[in-house]
């Protein structure tokens, strides 16, 4: 099982540099866990594309299969007070935007505040960063 931030979903949707190595670590371990908000950060990343012109009519439809597919099968860490308070502390304390600490917040409640446990998946340095100080492993 691993916490997937959006950013290293989005790769198994459309091609980017690391789509192969998300792959793998999907086909390694196919149990996703996510955040409440992913769905909507994904959906940015692929309308965004759509209207730039770089995801055509095909690309999209096969993407969006692709995600729903994901989604049906994920688990979801959904908006608490618990996750809110999380995610301000952890804005508190290091250099995070509002959507990637409640990423973190939700990984943090998933697995009980004990994070050696929960590999953290993303592509964001800062969250990354971030996410390596908490006490994750982050691939």
């Amino acid at each position: 099982m691993r916490f997937w931030d959006s950013s290293a979903i989005t790769p198994l949707l459309v091609v980017e540099a690391d789509s192969s190595c998300r792959e793998e670590q999907l086909l390694g371990d196919s149990d996703m866990v996510v955040w409440f908000g992913t769905l909507v950060e994904v959906e940015s990343s692929l309308a965004r594309r759509k209207r730039s012109g770089e995801l055509s009519g095909d690309l999209e439809l096969r993407a969006r299969r692709h995600f729903d597919e994901l989604a049906a099968h994920w688990t979801e860490v959904t908006p608490t007070n618990e996750v809110r308070a999380r995610a301000v502390r952890l804005l508190r304390v290091h250099q995070l935007r509002a959507a990637d600490a409640f990423q973190l917040a939700a990984a943090l409640i998933f697995c009980r505040e004990q994070p050696q446990h929960l590999p953290f998946l993303t592509a964001d340095q800062r969250l990354r960063d971030a996410a390596s100080l908490e006490g994750f492993p982050v691939e």
